[in-house]
């Protein structure tokens, strides 16, 4: 683009060369840990150690080790793959389920997102096993999960055949039984072939299960049935990207003792509310200028430019796209008046997508807990946890 925004100050893409210094850091942690005790050959480590660094995923299981058919109390890892309208159960016919840890008692938040990072690195499993490999008796309660997390996992992972277990639902499913399950997602578009799995239409599964819990507090099974749909719905969403163009994005937060959760459409839940401005991504010199302007007077409201320039065609379609993106979240417009547009950058989405964000009043940012939310999922919006946001963000 000519003059774009970025010559204002000469800020480089923020993006650029991120994904490669990632890959150089990790290869750095994997040069070091090649010395670490932690890869030592298992015949110099004890014949009394209950778990033991294997070569492959088929050194994990002994013969028996199978799907679950029930939960007894415990924390679950349960794969959801799905094609069309099938999806893969067991011979049995239940979604593949494996045990985490049947005496969870951490902190299901952290331990929960903790997971949801592991999930980037599915073809690396073995490697942090064998990082996180200590000694069971006395290692911390968190590690001592994790490393359930990541053996659960190889589990599952050898179950069916494949790495890529894909992406993780932004939330467990709890039950008053005391069972949590995390649930995975993958959309399988090719003829790809599991082991000890077939493939059946979801209705049919719905429709044919037998329900061992009642209806007043049903089983995390049950409950993840009855929601398949929807979260299959949700996946399908969280991957969709916008038409290119410049985008006006609403930024609000919801705090919680253990999280903060950002507001998001229900039909695009990998993005920020937004409205679109205009088709053309590209934010030129001088209509930065004018933002910076505007930013830095006391007046909230900006007055608009007098001579027919690029900065007054961008004052007409901000005016029309605050009042609609207003409209969009159900926010009186007058209230608009003490928002304000974020002009420290314009985000850039792989160069197509480009947003401006319009903040509530510094105090309205993140609403505190305890105070009202008007937003659910049955109003068309979801708050998700930052950091699932974060993993699953795209333009």
């Amino acid at each position: 683009f000519p003059a774009d925004w970025r010559e204002y100050d000469g800020r480089a893409p923020r993006r650029r060369g991120q994904a490669e210094a990632l890959d150089h850091l990790l290869g750095q942690v994997k040069t070091v840990h090649q010395h670490c005790i932690c890869h030592e050959p298992c015949k110099n480590q004890p014949q009394s150690r209950k778990h033991s660094v294997s070569k492959s995923l088929k050194h994990l299981f002994h013969p028996g080790s199978k799907f679950l058919k029930t939960l007894k109390r415990g924390l679950y890892l349960t794969a959801i793959f799905y094609k069309d309208d099938n999806i893969l159960v067991t011979h049995e016919d239940q979604i593949p389920v494996v045990e985490i840890d049947d005496t969870y008692s951490c902190l299901l938040m952290q331990d929960f997102l903790w997971f949801t990072k592991v999930s980037c690195m599915w073809d690396e499993i073995l490697w942090l096993r064998q990082c996180v490999t200590v000694s069971q008796s006395s290692c911390s309660c968190i590690l001592q999960t994790r490393f359930k997390m990541l053996l659960a996992i190889s589990q599952m992972q050898g179950l069916l055949g494949i790495q890529d277990l894909g992406q993780v639902f932004f939330e467990p499913i709890k039950d008053k039984q005391g069972n949590i399950l995390i649930v995975t997602l993958k959309e399988v578009k090719t003829n790809q072939t599991f082991e000890s799995v077939r493939w059946v239409p979801i209705c049919k599964l719905q429709t044919s299960r037998k329900s061992v819990s009642s209806p007043e507090e049903p089983s995390a099974l049950d409950m993840l049935l009855i929601s398949v749909q929807d979260k299959l719905a949700y996946h399908q969403r969280s991957s969709h990207a916008l038409s290119p163009g410049l985008y006006l994005g609403y930024l609000k937060l919801c705090s919680a003792v253990d999280q903060i959760r950002v507001l998001v459409p229900e039909r695009l839940p990998n993005i920020l509310c937004h409205v679109k401005i205009r088709s053309n991504p590209n934010i030129s010199r001088e209509e930065w200028e004018w933002l910076q302007r505007m930013a830095s007077v006391e007046e909230p409201v900006p007055t608009e430019p007098e001579a027919e320039t690029s900065q007054n065609q961008l004052f007409q379609e901000l005016q029309v796209a605050i009042k609609e993106l207003m409209t969009l979240v159900n926010i009186p417009l007058q209230e608009a008046k003490d928002f304000r547009l974020y002009s420290q950058e314009v985000l850039d989405f792989g160069g197509q997508v480009s947003f401006l964000l319009l903040l509530p009043p510094s105090d309205d940012v993140c609403t505190a807990p305890g105070q009202n939310n008007p937003y659910t999922p049955r109003s068309g919006f979801l708050t998700l946890p930052l950091q699932i946001f974060e993993l699953g963000e795209e333009g």
